[in-house]
């Protein structure tokens, strides 16, 4: 009873202690405000208002058909440029996609003689460029395909093929990156601001006053667990409802009670983490430093920016050791596949493990620092 009081009270402490911090607020207000809509919005797989230029050396009813094939929001209208002009509007980023319709090809469309054309592609925007190449060939493949038949019925294929998007019908990449952007944040977050608590308290001076009181290691390192994991637990909520459901739109399949529960268990190991490395820094700086090499592979070998299955085949057993790994996992299911406890069951008890191994040895770190400075 004692114990769970004195929790209780630093919790407290640590919560005031946080609220005249104005810089760590304004970081946490950020972070999982602009900071996930513009990770969102801005980093966008499929093709946008691409820009097109057409070299019509042809000047044919077929010719005119392909370059009014092309229109929002996949691109822009059409420019018709000279040959000459080609080099000098893409070197300047003017244009990613340019056209070249040669003389003759209507003839050799009609003479079936397997006329060539070409496309040429700023392949700076890598993805945009791969994607919006398929676009045109499509594209210009449908009409021509129109103009030989003399009808918009699509030619007979022996194969049927019938594509259907599951979790996300439209492929809208904003779905995707927003959770990617939340799961970075907390992870990112959380260790920060437990750690960097720790190491302020070190350096204003206040852990020796905690230390002559009748307070044991654990009731500090619990309450700063308690203390941090529910701010940022708070701050997600507001995030998921505000930025993510009501802002960019996606709908959550799965029960929000259970995604929060989870994210809960993760904030345990988080916040562990924290306490892990603000415990071996000396200074902010090295917190700093040690937090780049954390958050990085944690964030990297996690699944939410390449899946587990196109890494190495000797690092993937490796990923099941982070949690984040799993964290990945239920959050993507319970958000976009609507699964249910019994789904995502094991990968809360992995979350749940690996994060008492970490405090556990957070703990022990953190009473033998004690135990030096008494």
């Amino acid at each position: 009873m004692q114990t769970a009081k004195n929790i209780l009270w630093l919790t407290l402490k640590e919560l005031r202690s946080l609220r005249h911090d104005k810089m760590l607020i304004a970081l946490l207000g950020f972070a999982l405000t602009f900071s996930v809509y513009s990770q969102a919005t801005g980093i966008s797989t499929e093709v946008h208002h691409a820009s097109v230029g057409i070299v019509d050396e042809d000047n044919t009813t077929l010719s005119r058909r392909i370059g009014s094939a092309f229109y929002p929001p996949y691109f822009n209208q059409p420019v018709l440029i000279s040959a000459d002009q080609i080099d000098p509007l893409m070197n300047s980023g003017q244009l990613m996609f340019v056209i070249n319709i040669p003389r003759g090809f209507e003839a050799d469309v009609i003479a079936d003689r397997n006329p060539e054309l070409q496309v040429n592609i700023d392949a700076t925007a890598v993805l945009q460029a791969d994607i919006g190449a398929s676009y045109i060939q499509n594209i210009v493949n449908d009409e021509i395909d129109r103009f030989v038949t003399g009808s918009d019925q699509s030619s007979e294929s022996v194969v049927d093929l019938i594509v259907r998007r599951a979790f996300n019908p439209n492929g809208d990449t904003s779905w995707f990156s927003s959770m990617t952007a939340i799961i970075d944040q907390i992870t990112l977050l959380t260790i920060v601001l437990t750690g960097a608590a720790l190491i302020r308290e070190r350096e204003h001076g206040t852990i020796e006053h905690l230390l002559v009181m009748p307070l044991t290691s654990f009731d500090i390192a619990v309450s700063k667990v308690c203390a941090n994991g529910l701010v940022v637990l708070v701050a997600v909520m507001l995030s998921l409802w505000l930025v993510v459901e009501n802002v960019l739109g996606v709908p959550i399949a799965g029960s929000r009670w259970l995604l929060l529960a989870g994210i809960t268990l993760y904030l345990f190991f988080a916040t562990a983490m924290g306490i892990l490395l603000g415990t071996v820094s000396g200074s902010m700086a090295q917190f700093a430093l040690l937090v780049l090499l954390t958050v990085l592979p944690l964030q990297m070998l996690s699944g939410a920016i390449t899946p587990i299955e196109s890494q190495p085949d000797w690092l993937q057993p490796i990923t099941y050791f982070f949690p984040s790994r799993h964290f990945v996992s239920f959050a993507q299911s319970i958000v976009f596949r609507g699964a249910g406890l019994r789904d995502v069951w094991h990968e809360f008890f992995a979350t749940v493990s690996l994060g008492m191994v970490c405090f556990l040895a957070s703990l022990a770190l953190f009473r033998r620092s004690i135990s030096v400075r008494n």
